[in-house]
């Protein structure tokens, strides 16, 4: 396959001009003013085309991994990705903050636009871990074409704030989209926004979240599904799951579906509540700490809602080889005051 990548300077007229090709101008919804001021503040961004090679094994897909290390105390850095028509890519994105690069309290306002032709398929995880005292807003754009796929893991911590956005556009029939966020907002502030919309026929979205608050942390999932007129047969689900772990953390939880035509299928639910007892008692008859079980629990709880949104198990298996969930578990659980059950 051929991996096209060029980093633009927005400061260069002609530059910025390739930069923001295509790129949708930001309006007058609800998070348009952060679109705008990222307009303004940009002053670089990396652009990726992803295509099909001649001969190129029918299926493969291409991998791609991007680590973006803040060298700044304010940025506002752009990417903007396109999927060949026919092409797989595995994308995985982190943002993992190195003190020894960037030591001071970061305030980061990043946009990330995917335009997937038709029968292409993204699989995309993202981790963002930032510092405690970071304020962080990521805004990602998602198009997709005729029969195109997207699935979007996100692991995410908190910080002083903290918002995930993702706003998905079902352009063409049979196009499909899945969301999977494991949220950890460890007495910090943490929020995921996904906004949905179908606006072709037999179209279907998906989006999950697991919520693990404890201390004085405000942690929200909010999930936003529009089917337009004319999306016959569109299938929507979501479902968002909230654990509080220790002290008292404020947690909400926002399902919605806004549905405009007959014949579509759509489900949404909500779930909060501690962790189950008869786990935690099972696991620890068998030699574990409190803390070993329910790290363990919660580490399975968010593997299996991995699962479902990359039900590829060889690629799940690579993602998950270097140990990522798992540290960012125990971090979590490290920090937060563990419940006496008696």
């Amino acid at each position: 396959h051929s991996v096209s990548a060029r980093w633009l300077d927005a400061g260069d007229p002609q530059q910025r001009a390739e930069l923001f090709a295509g790129v949708p101008l930001p309006g007058e919804g609800d998070a348009a003013p952060f679109a705008w001021a990222h307009r303004a503040l940009c002053r670089q961004g990396l652009r990726l085309r992803i295509d099909g090679a001649p001969g190129a094994p029918s299926g493969e897909t291409v991998w791609l991994q991007l680590r973006h290390q803040p060298r700044a105390a304010v940025e506002a850095p752009l990417l903007v990705v396109d999927v060949a028509e026919g092409v797989r890519c595995m994308l995985i994105e982190t943002h993992e903050r190195v003190p020894a690069q960037c030591g001071q309290r970061l305030a980061q306002n990043l946009h990330i636009h995917l335009r997937l032709a038709p029968g292409a398929t993204l699989q995309h995880l993202r981790v963002a871990t930032p510092g405690a005292d970071d304020q962080v807003a990521h805004l990602v754009h998602a198009q997709l074409g005729r029969g195109a796929h997207y699935h979007q893991a996100l692991v995410a911590s908190g910080s002083q704030y903290h918002l995930q956005r993702t706003a998905l556009q079902l352009q063409g029939t049979q196009a499909s989209a899945r969301t999977a966020g494991v949220l950890f907002a460890g007495g910090a502030a943490l929020e995921q926004q996904v906004q949905t919309s179908h606006s072709a026929a037999h179209t279907a979205s998906a989006v999950e979240a697991l919520v693990l608050a404890s201390g004085k942390a405000h942690a929200v999932a909010n999930a936003h599904t529009c089917i337009a007129p004319g999306a016959d047969g569109a299938d929507a689900r979501q479902r968002l799951s909230g654990i509080p772990l220790a002290g008292q953390p404020r947690l909400v939880l926002r399902p919605h579906l806004e549905i405009h035509h007959d014949k579509v299928q759509a489900a949404h639910g909500a779930t909060w509540g501690a962790l189950p007892e008869d786990a935690l008692f099972y696991a620890r008859q068998r030699g574990l700490d409190e803390a070993s079980a329910r790290a363990l629990i919660i580490e399975g709880m968010a593997t299996a809602l991995l699962e479902r949104c990359f039900d590829d198990a060889e690629t799940l298996a690579t993602l998950l080889a270097d140990g990522l969930l798992a540290r960012t578990i125990a971090r979590h659980l490290a920090a937060a005051q563990e419940p006496h059950h008696g």
